[in-house]
């Protein structure tokens, strides 16, 4: 049986080219579970699959895709059967392992969790690996004393998938959120998610000279990284914590340790790849309660495979709004 997908190969030491390709089933790699997707999306580490020297990829050819979502064609694990509605997000699928830009995805069953009730898969993807990040951001700060009643959240790349969703389930849950992003005509649409205020890039994304500064922040969703990490650790509230998402800015966190030392402040690393399951299958039932569905659609972008490598590129450059959902058989 033939299916379509996205195949990344690359010619000599620097040049990589995507195109839809028609694979077969035994051109699948291992795995116990074969599912026939549905939905996928477009993400910043998929668009640094496509990118030579993206540093993601180790054996070529290959399918990107990080996350997935559609139903159980064949399984051996008796967790699934046929006709299972599921959910994968991590685990180097789309890295290491082939991912979600195919209509057919075999994988190990332990890296799936089920669909939840009330989700489509449609919306389990405008959710994705971007949601689970943001819930799994909301969890960590709330499991270090975050309420409602301490102040403002900072969600900082508030007009990305993981912004996007954590302003949206923060305003739903009772939080007030303040949203940074450096595009002024997305403030509409962070307002329309929940947002209490909009800030503006440039008021946080600079270093500052003071290792302290005026307390501001009851806690943080930081999906950027960088300068714009560090100048906000200096002006959270006393005890607060940032949950740190994304590397978008860069890896280097220009601080010093007298946040840490004496205002008690927590940087809170997350990690949505390789979730212990029922950690994954909680977060996911959060995921599905927690966020009001009805933002979804405003939130989503719909695509096929055909100009996913054109939107990877986009996405690196910082001008995707929200979620893109691709249909895999569009």
């Amino acid at each position: 049986m033939t299916f379509r997908a996205l195949v990344v190969d690359k010619q000599g030491d620097s040049e990589v080219s995507a195109a839809v390709q028609t694979l077969t089933e035994d051109q699948l790699p291992a795995g116990n579970v074969t599912v026939a997707v549905e939905y996928t999306t477009v993400n910043y580490k998929d668009g640094l699959c496509m990118r030579a020297g993206g540093g993601l990829v180790r054996s070529y050819p290959h399918v990107p895709g990080i996350d997935f979502a559609g139903t159980v064609e064949s399984s051996s694990d008796s967790r699934y059967k046929p006709g299972d509605k599921v959910v994968l997000t991590g685990w180097r699928v789309g890295e290491t392992h082939w991912g979600g830009y195919s209509q057919k995805a075999r994988v190990d069953a332990d890296w799936l969790v089920p669909l939840p009730d009330g989700l489509t898969t449609k919306q389990a993807m405008a959710i994705g690996t971007a949601g689970l990040a943001a819930i799994l951001a909301i969890v960590a700060l709330e499991d270090h004393g975050l309420e409602p009643d301490r102040g403002e959240v900072l969600v900082t790349g508030a007009a990305g998938g993981v912004g996007s969703i954590a302003t949206a389930i923060l305003a739903n849950i009772g939080y007030d959120v303040a949203a940074v992003t450096g595009r002024p005509q997305a403030a509409d649409y962070l307002t329309s998610l929940g947002a209490n205020r909009i800030v503006a890039r440039e008021e946080i994304d600079t270093v500052s000279k003071r290792p302290l500064e005026s307390e501001t922040w009851a806690g943080c969703v930081d999906a950027v990284g960088g300068a714009m990490l560090a100048r906000v650790i200096g002006q959270l509230k006393y005890g607060a914590s940032v949950a740190a998402v994304g590397l978008a800015g860069g890896a280097t966190l220009p601080t010093s340790v007298i946040p840490f030392l004496l205002r008690g402040v927590n940087l809170l690393g997350i990690d949505s790849v390789m979730q212990p399951y029922q950690r994954r299958v909680r977060a996911w039932q959060r995921l599905a309660t927690d966020l009001p569905l009805e933002k979804l659609d405003g939130m989503i972008q719909q695509a096929n495979l055909a100009v996913v490598p054109s939107l990877g590129d986009q996405i690196l450059k910082g001008q995707v709004k929200g979620r893109i959902v691709v249909d895999v058989n569009a």
